[in-house]
């Protein structure tokens, strides 16, 4: 298996912060999948932030169950879930252990070796061969990682209320969702 090498992963720290800062500051980014055929790379354009136990839409919100576990932390590791018994999510856990939150990564501009579509949740981990194998990966191994942007852009942030949570009560009102202003690759605007 090639590695992306000289690649920069970010920093444990760079997870260990508040879950709001953590998702806006994802955008730009670099999501690595190493796979036999080499590395699938793709910029984060959309996430949508889930702030713990008291968030009603965050998995976490019913308390630790065997399926959330990864979301308690330690913070930089993938927590990856099926929904709908068919699309496999990706999600960063953020903040301190025992918090319960979370990055949802929903869309990536595609940047190397992606062949499938990636404006949504589902479709970019079928692209990038993102599975439930994958969760509770540390995000600084080797086959998933997120890096710094090869150079820095200057781009505007939208946030939106979140994709899918209406039953959250006041929460499915919370605008957590940000993306790229004007990037073709978000799920939708």
């Amino acid at each position: 298996m090639r590695h992306a090498a000289g690649v920069q992963k970010l920093p444990r720290s760079f997870y260990d912060r508040n879950t709001v800062i953590v998702a806006r500051e994802l955008l730009g980014k670099r999501l690595v999948r190493q796979t036999a055929g080499g590395a699938r790379i793709g910029k984060i354009v959309e996430v949508e932030a889930y702030l713990g136990e008291h968030d009603l839409a965050a998995h976490s919100s019913k308390g630790l169950t065997k399926r959330n576990q990864i979301m308690f932390g330690p913070p930089g590791h993938a927590y990856v879930y099926l929904i709908y018994g068919i699309h496999h999510c990706l999600n960063v856990v953020t903040e301190r252990e025992g918090c319960g939150a979370a990055v949802l990564i929903r869309a990536l501009e595609p940047m190397k070796n992606i062949s499938g579509r990636t404006q949504g949740p589902g479709l970019l981990c079928r692209a990038l061969d993102i599975d439930r194998r994958l969760n509770g990966r540390d995000l600084l191994g080797d086959d998933i990682f997120i890096a710094p942007p090869a150079a820095n852009e200057v781009f505007s942030i939208v946030k939106r209320p979140r994709i899918g949570v209406d039953y959250a009560k006041h929460w499915a009102k919370r605008r957590l969702r940000f993306y790229i202003k004007k990037n073709p690759f978000i799920s939708r605007p």
